[in-house]
């Protein structure tokens, strides 16, 4: 009899900072975790989920531009964590992030994003952070933060009438208030590093890395100029 799967096995995950009017007056797309979920309940957070192993068979109309996709081509790679991250932003939030054109041999999961006109597009992505859960947790995922332009979704960035239920309270959080939310602590560790960099969306210099083991917390760098 084959044993329950390790629930406390570090999985793959990405996750999307989608930034409204970086220049004027910023907000981060950002909803509430329902009080049952067994990771993180009742914590605003982005919108992300695990990759699944499904991902890396589906076709991108466009890669993450460099250095970003050679600095995130590891564990599933660049592709599917791409993928991964704009398939949960459409599943949660309902919006697009993808390339005007047709997809008649879309998957049976993305034939609702393809009903839309569209092909996944991760061009908009920034690969701006990293971190893995500490041990003890219910869950432990290595996640992966991508940054957005809220420019780049195809459609009207205020509709969130397709949104699934998996985040409830959707909204734009204006980034000076973000921090009245109750929030994991590693989402307050990105909000202040894209507060930072506010209001350049390009690819970092190089991207902060929380490395948790048993052993210890590390904080890395990803792709640190020499």
């Amino acid at each position: 009899m084959d044993s329950a799967p390790d629930k406390t096995a570090i999985r793959d995950a990405a996750t999307v900072i989608l930034v409204r009017d970086a220049g004027t007056a910023p907000a981060i797309l950002m909803g509430q975790r329902g009080s049952g979920a067994a990771f993180m309940p009742n914590k605003f957070v982005f919108p992300g989920g695990a990759v699944d192993p499904a991902d890396a068979a589906v076709p991108l109309a466009a890669p993450m531009p460099e250095p970003c996709r050679a600095r995130a081509d590891e564990g599933p790679g660049a592709d599917a964590l791409a993928v991964a991250a704009i398939r949960e932003l459409w599943e949660e939030t309902g919006f697009v992030l993808g390339r005007s054109a047709p997809w008649p041999d879309a998957p049976p999961d993305w034939q609702g994003f393809a009903a839309t006109g569209h092909r996944p597009d991760a061009s908009a992505l920034r690969f701006v952070f990293r971190a893995i859960t500490p041990p003890g947790r219910p869950r432990r995922f290595d996640a992966r933060f991508f940054l957005a332009d809220a420019g780049r979704i195809a459609g009207d960035a205020g509709d969130f009438s397709r949104a699934s239920d998996e985040l409830g309270h959707l909204q734009w959080v204006p980034l000076g208030e973000a921090r009245r939310f109750d929030l994991p602590f590693i989402t307050e560790v990105v909000l202040a590093e894209i507060a930072a960099r506010l209001p350049e969306l390009a690819a970092p210099d190089s991207v902060p890395f929380f490395s948790n083991d048993d052993e210890a917390t590390l904080f890395l760098r990803i792709g640190r100029p020499l």
